[in-house]
């Protein structure tokens, strides 16, 4: 596991404690404004990308009026600035290639502040393609193993419903459940998304998230603490920025090298 799907293991394994309630509140009702105007409709039923939105909003408790004021502001019911979708491609520390996702109502303050963080810890802001050709977009579905059953059955099980790669994890201490639990990221091509949702949840797992993501088709190897650090810190800055929804970059970081910095 590496890059964007590693990276959100590590927040969660760290409680997620970084990131302030409001500013996720901030980023996920941009998101749903965005879904909305991007599609016209506020239906969630019609509309997939909303759906999932939606969902992720009520993860982190978002209240229903919030969701409201986001969808009727996609839609234009309420005044307010354009906000328009931007993705900025960088190289950060280690020579690690980032893909960063965002939300704005300025593009040119968003850019100066995302090339801000590049610079200021030994990054670069790229060209467009410069490194979008390092990852592919793919449907990324994070499931929860059925505990009664054996993860290499489990893993062959979604492979059979049409998974094209499957990774697994160990997710430290569900406060739902307890204890560690046994955790799958389904990847498939981005089209099948929703279909293959269906499909998994029809066989009995149960599902956490599902998204469109850049999956790293090349890896960049991190083996030393020091520079571990300087990659993670760095990524955690830009998803710290207001207006960055979603950062994916294409390190492979130890675990034992992860453990030392969490």
């Amino acid at each position: 596991m590496s890059g964007h799907s590693k990276w959100s293991t590590i927040k969660r394994a760290k409680g997620a404690a970084d990131i302030k309630r409001g500013l996720t509140f901030t980023k996920v009702a941009n998101a749903i404004t965005i879904a909305v105007k991007q599609s016209g409709s506020g239906d969630p039923a019609s509309n997939p990308r909303l759906r999932m939105v939606i969902e992720e909003a009520r993860s982190v408790n978002m209240p229903k009026e919030n969701i409201q004021r986001a969808i009727d502001r996609g839609l234009g019911k309420l005044p307010g600035q354009t906000l328009e979708e931007v993705i900025y491609e960088g190289f950060g520390p280690g020579k690690v290639a980032f893909m960063v996702e965002g939300v704005t109502d300025n593009k040119m303050r968003t850019l100066q502040e995302v090339k801000n963080i590049l610079e200021r810890n030994g990054g670069s802001l790229a060209g467009q393609g410069s490194v979008a050709y390092m990852f592919d977009r793919k449907g990324e579905i994070r499931v929860k193993s059925q505990e009664s059953r054996v993860k290499e059955d489990e893993m062959l099980e979604l492979i059979d419903l049409g998974a094209e790669d499957v990774e697994d994890y160990n997710e430290p201490f569900d406060s739902a459940q307890g204890k560690d639990m046994q955790k799958y990221l389904v990847y498939i091509e981005s089209s099948e998304l929703n279909t293959m949702g269906n499909k998994i949840t029809q066989a009995g797992f149960m599902i956490e998230s599902q998204e469109l993501v850049y999956k790293p088709n090349i890896l960049v190897s991190v083996k030393d603490l020091e520079t571990a650090k300087k990659v993670l810190d760095f990524t955690q800055k830009l998803e710290e920025l207001d207006d960055v929804q979603k950062v994916y970059a294409n390190f492979d970081i130890p675990e034992q090298i992860i453990e030392l910095r969490v």
